[in-house]
């Protein structure tokens, strides 16, 4: 499948109480990059197969959660093409200048009817991934891949009401497709929508929240369920709050463990799950098989898992 239009999941702003204790975790503990650090406070990091400049931000705060996060288009057309039809849907858009975000250029800025923030940009500077563009090889110098060997930013969990809204959106402007959902087995209430704009189980997901605008994980990609297992020992070592793991999901069968930042944000590491493409159905599950569809080793929900968020 040719990939245009809206590309990935290319950046989200966490805010974090404790800078030293962030970047503990997310640099020595999860192996992620640090950049740069912004006269804000800011601390910026890229996981080390992404080319562009940074995808995790790190917002010093006095309270955890999400600030904002970003998905890259193909080019600055595409954010023309966009920016009517958000519009015409009922958002208001605000334009962000090139250069407000650091190594960015310019953005569109609306708020999802889940209440999230949320930017589209076409431009970030590219910094690469250490290994050259003409006969690049198959892996990078020592040190590159390290702490739980992560690969990419690979998708965002958001809780708010009006998620069916957000599907809307999602499908009808930014044409991505509903690859699965959770519903409320009588009703057939939305519980849960995965959404993707690529070849993977969702680059997006909602779960429906009392409260608007809260923040669930930010998942990273691993190569395979042997790196989650390490991924496991290496949270373990380093006394890692975990929520759930080793495991595998029955929504999007990828392999899994969520953990915590010091702040009390979830993280995920995500492994295998299947390969979507547009002609591939949606998948329904619902409160009946709510454990399988959640952790499909063990078949039990948890109460965390489902009601922590920030």
């Amino acid at each position: 499948m040719a990939l245009r239009g809206v590309l990935r999941a290319g950046e989200i702003c966490i805010r974090v109480m404790d800078m030293a204790k962030a970047r503990h975790h997310y640099g020595h503990i999860m192996g992620l990059h640090e950049v740069m650090e912004d006269d804000q406070g800011k601390v910026y990091f890229k996981c080390w197969d992404e080319h562009d400049h940074h995808s995790i931000v790190l917002n010093p705060s006095d309270k955890p959660g999400m600030d904002y996060f970003a998905f890259k288009v193909y080019d600055d057309a595409t954010l023309d093409a966009l920016e009517p039809k958000i519009k015409a849907f009922g958002l208001e858009v605000t334009h962000v200048e090139a250069g407000v975000y650091p190594k960015s250029g310019r953005r569109l800025q609306f708020v999802l009817p889940s209440g999230h923030t949320m930017q589209l940009y076409a431009e970030k500077a590219q910094i690469g991934n250490t290994m050259p563009t003409v006969n690049p090889g198959v892996t990078p110098d020592d040190g590159v891949v390290r702490g739980l060997h992560i690969n990419r930013l690979d998708h965002l969990l958001l809780g708010g009401g009006n998620i069916d809204e957000n599907v809307k959106l999602f499908t009808e402007v930014f044409e991505f497709d509903l690859s699965e959902k959770l519903v409320e087995h009588e009703s057939q209430m939305s519980l849960a929508v995965f959404l993707t704009c690529s070849t993977t189980p969702h680059d997006v997901a909602f779960v429906l929240q009392p409260e608007q605008n809260k923040f669930h994980h930010a998942s990273f990609w691993l190569e395979s369920g042997h790196d989650v297992i390490r991924a496991a020992d290496r949270l373990g070592k380093y006394r890692v709050p975990i929520d759930v793991g080793p495991n595998r999901h029955g929504v999007t069968r990828g392999m899994t463990i969520y953990f915590f930042d010091p702040s009390g944000n979830r993280n995920e590491v995500f492994a295998e799950g299947y390969v979507h493409y547009p002609d591939t159905p949606t998948l329904i599950w619902d409160t009946r098989d709510l454990g399988h569809a959640t952790f499909s080793q063990d078949n039990t929900p948890r109460q965390s898992f489902l009601e922590v968020l920030t």
